[in-house]
């Protein structure tokens, strides 16, 4: 049974407005629920069954959005930050209404996939340690990279705290004497893991860049800083390999 929820807290879900400024719209009549012009903020809807209309226009409830980023270079993955700017003020206002954050990091001066959206159920299954979500990244580092580094990576290597890190996937791009360019899957989420990895066999990760995530692939149609919604059927992906469903 879909939940019911007060008019004012739908109107203001969906952008229209703060809780006050939405009681003022009821009282000028610019609200209707099922055709009726509607008396009281506070009444009960629902919002799956009944139709509301603003200025005459309807009102599109999502309980849950999701958007994929390219995440730019000089951004945090965060809701806010008092001194840099987050992924969530790229966002436009009408998408940050529903307060969406960031599944999972990237580093400051990481750019690629990043997903956003305000399902919880979903991030902590992405998240979470037991399922392995593997995510791909292209790492450009400094110096010659070899089949020696392939078969440490699928053994795993030790980082410079102890930690053996699972089982990777390393494909080299390209390889020369002052840089090399290659592809790396992991199925964990350490602090750093990737350019920690690389150090454990001498070498620095000059730029980092992530592709995917589980079975969501980076449109390389979005330039850095851009987003759009998922399709239904990325999301639906998404929400499986999770272990979720939508309610």
């Amino acid at each position: 049974m879909a939940k019911t929820m007060r008019l004012d807290k739908l109107l203001a879900h969906v952008g229209i407005g703060t809780r006050s400024e939405v009681k003022k719209y009821i009282r000028h009549g610019w609200v209707e629920v099922d055709g009726a012009k509607a008396k009281s903020a506070s009444v009960h809807i629902n919002p799956e069954t009944q139709v509301v209309l603003y200025k005459g226009e309807p009102v599109i409830y999502k309980a849950h959005v999701y958007f994929m980023m390219n995440k730019p270079q000089g951004v945090v993955s965060a809701t806010e930050d008092r001194r840099e700017q987050t992924v969530v003020d790229l966002l436009e206002e009408e998408d940050q209404v529903y307060d969406v954050f960031p599944v999972g990091r990237l580093d400051k001066d990481t750019e690629g996939l990043l997903l956003l959206s305000n399902h919880g159920g979903l991030a902590h299954g992405l998240l979470s340690p037991k399922r392995h979500v593997a995510k791909t990244y292209e790492a450009t580092v400094d110096g010659p990279v070899n089949g020696k580094d392939i078969e440490a990576f699928k053994a795993g290597v030790v980082l410079e705290d102890g930690y053996v890190t699972m089982p990777a996937e390393l494909e080299i791009l390209s390889s020369g004497d002052h840089k090399s360019e290659t592809r790396l899957t992991i199925y964990e989420g350490k602090f750093h893991q990737v350019k920690r990895m690389f150090e454990s066999r001498g070498r620095i990760v000059v730029f980092l860049k992530r592709i995917s995530m589980g079975p969501l692939k980076l449109d390389p149609d979005l330039m850095p800083g851009e987003y759009r919604a998922l399709t239904e059927e990325e999301a639906q992906a998404l929400l499986a390999q999770a272990g979720v469903g939508e309610e």
